[in-house]
């Protein structure tokens, strides 16, 4: 019974899509308005499958912003191999593409706001991302990960009405 197992267990590690991070996707999934032919502001929050097996349990977000008339969108998010690199666990990077793939696993759109209202939340926003207590840290599980962070951001700023999807495993730690 054991080996058997252990063979399931190698089969379903050896059916994973995104097995090598180097060459896996990273192309724009083509849910983000473009910058450059729409200008309004734009809030957007993604979620994709985690890298390799764990895309069976759980997504990694992030969130981007765009002020009105920016050519690029701000993205901030976790990623916890910067950690083991010395770097802080919060990323900040400017680009057009803020839906990529996450290493082959392409996005879905949890959450967009565009025009006025992001105008209005975008520098709250921008306030809770300073204010991330756990900037430096990342643990898998219970966390603080790649989920406790837009999920915090959606706490300090309620008027986002953020709704975690059911597989941020770590958003919970937010609260």
């Amino acid at each position: 019974m054991k080996v058997l197992a252990i063979i399931a267990l190698v089969i379903l590690l050896g059916a994973c899509s995104n097995k090598d991070w180097r060459t896996a996707s990273r192309e724009s999934a083509g849910l983000a308005l473009n910058p450059v032919t729409d200008t309004q502001a734009s809030i957007e929050v993604y979620a994709a499958d985690a890298f390799s097996w764990r895309g069976w349990f759980a997504v990694h977000t992030w969130l981007a912003v765009k002020q009105e008339n920016d050519p690029e969108y701000t993205v901030y998010e976790v990623v916890g191999w910067r950690v083991n690199s010395g770097l802080p666990a919060l990323r900040e990077y400017q680009t057009a593409t803020p839906d990529r793939f996450w290493y082959g696993a392409k996005p879905d759109k949890v959450l967009s706001i565009q025009g006025d209202k992001a105008t209005e939340l975008i520098p709250k926003i921008t306030a809770a991302v300073k204010r991330y207590p756990w900037a430096d840290e990342y643990t898998l599980f219970p966390g603080p990960n790649s989920n406790t962070f837009p999920a915090w951001v959606g706490l300090q700023v309620p008027e986002l009405e953020l709704d975690m999807p059911l597989r941020a495993i770590g958003s919970g730690y937010a609260d």
